[in-house]
């Protein structure tokens, strides 16, 4: 009996859905991941004030704000941020049952957005755009460059992936994308070529990457050592440490991959750090609302291959 009851109640709010229009639900999730009526109205092919009325609508059925201005931008309510998920996967299941085709690389319009640091664009980026321009014409690759991830990257930056070292937490998906390792790196001609790895970072000035006051793991691991070393520089992107260290004749520690990919620009000292420190793995953090498992595996596939070519 109480079956009967549960499957009359599901029955029931079924059919109260007679009195919504369904049509909303698309513009909905625009609004939502684009922030802006007008963006929103240009996705799904609306009109401006069409789109508005429709987030009036919208407001008055979910009794919620659902946009709200800050500033200059629009940000999303707390109630709309949590819509975002189980919206996108209805639709996704709306589509399936109703057959739409699937992505498809050759024909395929949408904006592919990848989050990453600057330093990771710079190794990848190139052969990542190489390969979407070649297998996907009609795609836009939008890379979306971070310091500190959070939560916004997903809903109001509208992020596909994001790729992220191990260390930095997140509650999505994530698999491994590659792995990386701390060295050293110094101007070529700062010191002797037979000094040795500890006398480099025991005298030469540091070049070092400071956020929110935190310097990267390495230097945690010199401090247990009692190492003395003398940082001259912070710089807020790693990016810029390898030209500086050229041109100072510094020392600083830094990802193997990247500094290999700038030692074609500048000249430079590549010695594997002294110590053992966790390795540097980077992962892909996927948006948990992406429900095109098609999309998913062919922008995995692409990345993977992007990187496998370093």
């Amino acid at each position: 009996m109480p079956r009967v009851t549960e499957e009359r109640h599901g029955s029931a709010s079924l059919d109260r859905l007679a009195s919504v229009d369904l049509n909303l639900l698309v513009p909905l999730l625009a609004l939502l991941e684009e922030c802006s009526v007008t963006k929103a109205a240009a996705r799904v092919g609306l009109s401006q004030p069409a789109m508005s009325h429709a987030l009036s609508r919208l407001r008055r059925l979910l009794s919620d704000d659902l946009l709200v201005r800050q500033g200059a931008s629009m940000t999303i309510t707390p109630r709309a941020a949590e819509l975002i998920v189980p919206l996108r996967r209805t639709l996704d299941q709306v589509a399936h049952v109703v057959r739409f085709p699937g992505f498809d690389p050759t024909t395929d319009r949408r904006v592919v957005t990848v989050a990453l640091t600057m330093s990771t664009a710079f190794e990848l980026g190139g052969p990542l755009a190489r390969f979407v321009a070649e297998r996907a014409p009609l795609a836009t690759l939008r890379l979306h460059t971070i310091t500190v991830p959070d939560d916004s990257l997903f809903t109001t930056h509208g992020v596909d992936v994001a790729l992220l070292p191990e260390a930095f937490a997140s509650p999505f998906p994530r698999e491994r994308l590659y792995d990386d390792r701390w060295v050293v790196v110094a101007a070529k001609d700062a010191a002797p070529a037979d000094a040795a790895t500890i006398d480099l970072l025991r005298t030469l000035p540091h070049v070092a990457f400071e956020s929110s006051g935190r310097r990267v793991l390495p230097y945690a691991v010199l401090d247990e050592r009692r190492l003395p070393y003398t940082v001259r520089q912070l710089v807020p992107d790693n990016l810029l440490i390898p030209a500086l260290v050229a041109h100072v004749g510094g020392v600083a520690l830094h990802r193997h991959r990247v500094v290999t990919a700038m030692s074609a620009l500048f000249p430079l000292r590549i010695e594997e750090f002294p110590y053992p420190v966790p390795g540097l793995g980077y992962d892909m953090v996927w948006n948990p609302r992406l429900g095109d498992d098609t999309f998913v595996s062919w922008l995995r596939g692409i990345l993977h291959e992007a990187a496998g070519g370093l």
